[in-house]
């Protein structure tokens, strides 16, 4: 993929629902999602003593899967994952690309896509884009985390690799996660989401 069409498509549009803010509460956390286990999660259920990160994920997108210009955010998972759990913290992927359900994001593709990959975590289909639009979410990935309230604690990007005039890498989910392990406040705690925007399949209501 050319450079120039990768990062026009990765902006997501602007979204027509209210996203969630720094100290809101996790909507829907008793919400059952569909696991690629065949197993229902909720959120409540997926916190951990010490919080929850929930990432907006997909099959297709190349700023998770990655391209040419990209090495793809999903090569992080893993390790995320593991900073997470060593931690206390939850992990989760969701994916919400309801628009996509009969091609590259059906729930049999989300199967594969998670062996292939060896996904450690759970990954999660959001039926109809439910979370995602009681979230705010715009694009994939885009990172919420949450403490062990279930309040909003960081929000935005994994790291700031896609800003291609940085000074230095920024990677912003490895610090959050360190810094409330060390019961520390996060710095930054929101930063922008970039991505490919969720194929939501009619828009989002506003909240």
């Amino acid at each position: 993929m050319k450079t120039a069409a990768l990062f026009l498509s990765f902006l997501c549009t602007l979204s027509l629902c209210a996203q969630l803010t720094l100290k809101d509460k996790a909507p829907l956390e008793n919400l059952a999602l569909q696991g690629v286990d065949d197993v229902p999660l909720t959120l409540a259920q997926a916190k951990k003593s010490l919080g929850l990160i929930v990432v907006f994920s997909c099959n297709s997108c190349p700023f998770v899967v990655g391209s040419d210009d990209f090495p793809g955010w999903e090569k992080q998972y893993d390790s995320l994952f593991r900073a997470a759990a060593a931690n206390d913290i939850g992990f989760v992927l969701v994916n919400s690309n309801e628009g996509k359900r009969n091609q590259a994001d059906s729930f049999e593709a989300m199967k594969l896509h998670a062996q292939e990959q060896g996904y450690a975590m759970p990954y999660l289909l959001d039926n109809r884009s439910e979370l995602a639009d009681a979230f705010g979410a715009k694009t994939t990935p885009h990172v919420y985390f949450f403490d062990q309230d279930l309040t909003l604690i960081y929000s935005g990007s994994i790291d700031n690799s896609w800003d291609r005039s940085r000074k230095q890498d920024l990677p912003y989910l490895f610090q959050a996660i360190k810094a409330h392990g060390n019961h520390q406040k996060i710095k930054p705690n929101t930063t922008d989401p970039k991505g490919c925007g969720i194929k939501r399949v009619t828009p989002p209501a506003k909240h």
